[in-house]
């Protein structure tokens, strides 16, 4: 397994968004099913990984299959939120440093989207600096 993606499932097993900054590229890029436009820098990228570790790591959350490259992962999860089915996809690339560059999320189905929009939108808003 790449340490990347180790130390990636680690921070996630334990819950511990303070883990997030360190995994990540200072140039890192996120990619949100939301938001049309990439968010670049590690502090932005942080923030969102933050905010969905927090919205959608809730006991339920489960990552069900993943596929691997070189310096790249498909990652399947599954998750409930306020009853509602939430199935998606987190792809992620690493730097030669085993930092994460770039990482994309993909969700289904449409009523899923909405509500992790919804939940992300005040977990982002609770998580800005002042």
């Amino acid at each position: 397994m790449h340490k990347g993606l180790a130390a990636w499932h680690a921070a996630v097993e334990s819950r511990k968004a303070d883990d997030i900054p360190g995994l990540l590229a200072e140039d890192a890029v996120f990619e949100s099913p939301i938001v049309f436009k990439p968010q670049r820098g590690k502090a932005i990228t942080a923030l969102y990984l933050t905010g969905a570790l927090n919205v959608l790591n809730n006991g339920t959350f489960r990552y069900l299959n993943e596929w691997h490259g070189k310096d790249s992962a498909i990652l399947e999860f599954e998750t409930e939120l306020d009853g509602i089915s939430v199935n998606g996809i987190d792809m992620i690339w690493w730097n030669a440093d085993g930092l994460i560059s770039r990482f994309k999320v993909m969700i289904r189905p449409l009523k899923a989207i909405n509500l992790v929009h919804q939940k992300m939108g005040a977990m982002l808003e609770a998580l800005k600096p002042a």
